[in-house]
């Protein structure tokens, strides 16, 4: 069992090993040829513009390496390329700090968000992270459109709707004193194939003598206004309308609201829809019933405040209507019946910033149900960003109230924001290689239903600084075919070579290849690199750390001797399969130490004088001596009585030393065992010394003391042998003779008490005996012991009693 978790442990160390390695490769292996190539693979790679760092066989890629290897290597920091990302805020307005009853502000100079414009440069691999404020401002203004339905079965709501617009302004006011209210209705298209009807009856579509007006798509009755009892009075002008088919055609309507800022009368504030109706909808290629095949093209078509290309057109899919509500920032609510509730939070679910309310039958209920959802709609900031650009992603991280912490898709919101509350997000935006184009890029980050937005301009490091020094058609790059820029050439298209020296057709010919091989061997590179234009290029390894060099990739830096399981012991570098040492180090491992200090005793003699200094370490030339310093001597006389009262205290807690025990005896290891025989015996093969020692009260221990290389160990017997003293007769007689008393009262107490029992028993006896009065009459069953007999010749005389 040992041995397989022995070898699971280290099958564990070594794939997490190799794991960590391909990790930290990422650099090498990018096989960069430039500095601006070498700094887009990530964060943590760099590039040497010395121009002698390369040893003889690396290709020109070896300069793009992490940047800890790169100056473990001898790259000067000056010599490194490594530019970083940046940021820069552009514009910083504050977030408005304002109470209702204050000044009135105009809703462009009313700030919720900051900052407003920002600016960064991107470094692959590098995220750049930004900070925005987000607070609820006061007596923030209110846009709210009111879209009803008014087909037939919405007639009694028509009624509570006609007074909607002083009551709502009134409710509207406790929350901000600039409120506007619009009001639209829908119906339903007039060309679909089940309208088969004639045209009187399309003029009025309802049943007897009810006065309908025609059907329609959509109407824009009253652009939004601060004016209430103008909606009341437009409103109450309104009629019914009548529909063969239960569905409606919201989609259209709300489409038209949505993009029809001018005509509705948006203002850059928060924009409330409300849509009202007791019916399901019509969406994308329901049109084809009726002969409309062409898709909703999502543009305004008022004229004259009426939808016109409903007959062209097909419904708006419900995708569409998501996008066109969340470019516009508007906020829609459902207000529906009880009998489409299902129907609508579904709908819901798929629309952010939405929310559904029950209806009732007659629309009584709507101001209520307005207040409580636009509540709950502005209770919660959701952040939302435009399309990202290929390589570049996003991640946020919020700080809501009562410090609460959400991060990915949570990380986006906050939550039962009240007005005045303040929340704040990080964002960390990264770029993964830069884009084909190279040019800046703009992403915009809002809130959902709010009509403040941050600009953020994408700019991306794609280039070195040393790039804007390079020299074109450079002599060093073998008769100008190649820039030398970066410390190294970058080649024209055909040439190869670190000098650009070959032609790529001539990259690999016999000839040249007779120059990549040593000795005039068979291998080609030693069989660790390639032959370019005549010359090694050495391959390269997996660890980033490890590498071949020389002219024919002979030589590695990898392959050396090993100490402790150390390169070279930790004490040097391995160059060319050779460890060069450190100072005061020597050996082929670099394991021996040429510093005697360690040798040296606390009497400044080495080795105390019975030794020698090998490699650091003392080799004791007298084999009873052991130690650091050979200071120690297990088996000789006085051992047991020097480590006694160590022994005591780390034992059992007791003895002169229990109070500085950590202190004074942390130097031994101590190993309790149950009895003598469990005692290690002196057949050990290092000395070993067996001691008998007593302590303050007469008890005896048993421990052994033995020094193991260097460690000391000492296995004492976890009891105490402890004999009966004397002293403790006296105590034992005294319990004994307390004992026979006591048992000797208790037995003259039993027979007292006995004897006071019996004589009671004898005096009720005697009572009784004196009391009893005995019948005189003869016992029935008593017969007499005296017997009569007569002889039958008795003649008169008495008879002989017997």
């Amino acid at each position: 069992m040992d041995l397989k978790l022995l070898f699971m442990s280290t099958l564990f160390g070594i794939i997490c090993c190799s794991s960590a390695q391909q990790e930290g490769n990422e650099c090498i292996k990018a096989n960069a040829l430039s500095c601006g190539e070498c700094i887009q693979v990530g964060a943590k790679c760099g590039w040497c513009t010395d121009t002698e760092f390369l040893k003889q066989g690396e290709p020109t890629s070896a300069r793009c390496d992490e940047l800890e290897s790169l100056r473990k290597r001898g790259c000067d920091a000056t010599g490194i390329e490594d530019p970083r990302g940046s940021l820069k805020i552009l514009k910083n307005k504050a977030v408005t700090n304002r109470k209702k009853g204050a000044e009135k502000l105009r809703p462009e100079d009313i700030t919720q968000i900051q900052p407003q414009k920002l600016s960064l440069n991107l470094r692959s691999g590098e995220p750049q992270n930004i900070k925005l404020r987000f607070k609820r401002a006061e007596d923030y203004p209110i846009d709210l459109y009111y879209l009803m339905d008014l087909s037939y079965s919405m007639k009694d709501d028509l009624e509570n709707v006609k007074n909607l617009g002083t009551s709502l302004m009134k409710e509207m006011s406790k929350i901000t004193s600039d409120f506007r209210i619009g009001f639209g209705s829908f119906v339903e298209k007039t060309v679909m194939p089940y309208i088969s009807t004639t045209p009187a009856k399309l003029l009025n579509p309802c049943s007897g003598d009810q006065n309908c007006t025609s059907p329609f798509s959509y109407k824009n009755v009253l652009k939004l206004t601060s004016n209430g009892a103008q909606f009341n009075s437009l409103v109450g002008k309104q009629q019914i309308s009548g529909n063969l088919d239960s569905p409606e055609g919201g989609f259209d309507a709300i489409m038209q609201v949505a993009v029809c800022r001018e005509h509705i009368g948006w203002r850059n504030v928060t924009r409330l829809l409300v849509f009202s109706t007791d019916a399901g909808f019509h969406f994308a290629g329901d049109g084809k019933l009726g002969g409309i095949v062409l898709p909703n093209d999502g543009k305004c078509h008022l004229e004259n405040n009426m939808y016109t290309m409903s007959h062209y057109y097909d419904y708006p899919s419900i995708a569409h209507l998501v996008q066109k509500l969340s470019e516009n920032n508007i906020q829609t609510i459902f207000a529906v019946t009880e009998e489409f509730q299902p129907v609508y939070k579904e709908l819901k679910n798929l629309i952010p910033k939405s929310a559904v309310g029950t209806l009732s039958a007659n629309s009584s209920n709507v101001i209520n149900l307005i207040i409580d959802a636009y509540n709950s709609l502005s209770s919660e900031v959701i952040l939302e960003n435009s399309k990202l650009p290929e390589g570049v992603s996003i991640s946020y991280q919020s700080r809501c109230k009562n410090g609460v912490v959400n991060e990915g898709e949570n990380g986006r919101k906050c939550s039962n924001i009240s007005i005045g509350d303040e929340v704040s997000f990080n964002i960390n935006i990264t770029a993964q290689g830069c884009p084909k184009q190279g040019k800046p890029e703009s992403i915009k980050i809002k809130p959902l239903g709010f009509t403040e937005e941050v600009e953020i301009m994408l700019n991306f490091v794609c280039e070195c600084e040393c790039h804007k020094h390079g020299i074109r058609n450079s002599e060093m790059c073998h008769n100008g075919n190649g820039t030398f820029e970066c410390g190294a050439c970058r080649c024209n298209k055909g040439r190869v070579g670190r000098q650009c020296e070959c032609r790529k057709d001539e990259v690999s010919t016999e000839d040249l290849d007779k120059n990549c091989r040593k000795d005039n061997g068979t291998d080609i590179c030693s069989n660790n690199g390639e032959c370019v234009c005549g010359t090694c290029e050495c391959k390269k390894r997996d660890n980033p750390e490890e590498r071949y060099s020389g002219k024919f990739c002979e030589c590695d830096n990898f392959n050396c001797d090993r100490s402790n399981n150390k390169l070279c012991g930790g004490h040097g570098r391995c160059e060319c399969r050779v460890c060069i040492c450190d100072a005061n180090y020597t050996g082929s491992a670099c394991d021996c130490s040429l510093d005697a200090s360690t040798c040296l005793a606390s009497n400044k003699q080495t080795c105390n004088g019975r030794g020698i200094c090998e490699c650091g370490t003392c080799r004791c030339t007298d084999p009873k001596f052991q130690g650091p310093t050979c200071e120690i001597c297990p088996t000789c006389p006085g051992v047991c009585t020097e480590h006694k009262e160590c022994v005591q205290c780390r034992a059992f807690g007791t003895g002169e030393k229990k109070d500085t025990c950590e202190r004074d005896c942390s130097y031994f290891n101590l190993i309790k065992v149950k009895d003598r025989e469990k005692l290690p015996q002196p057949v050990q093969a290092f000395p070993l010394m067996h001691c008998k020692e007593r302590d303050a009260n007469d008890c005896w221990f048993y421990y052994t003391y033995a020094v193991n290389n260097t460690e000391r160990e000492v296995h004492v017997v976890e009891t105490l042998e402890c004999p009966a003293g004397p002293d403790i007769i006296p105590i034992v007689a005294g319990v004994v003779t307390g004992i026979v008393l006591i048992g000797l009262a208790l037995l003259l107490i039993w027979k007292l008490l006995m004897i006071i029992h019996d004589r009671r028993e004898f005096a009720k006896f005697e009572k009784e005996k004196m009391n009893a009065k005995w019948d005189t009459t003869d016992n029935p069953i008593y017969k007499s012991p005296v017997n009569k007999f007569q002889n039958p010749n008795y003649d008169g005389h008495k008879a002989v009693t017997l």
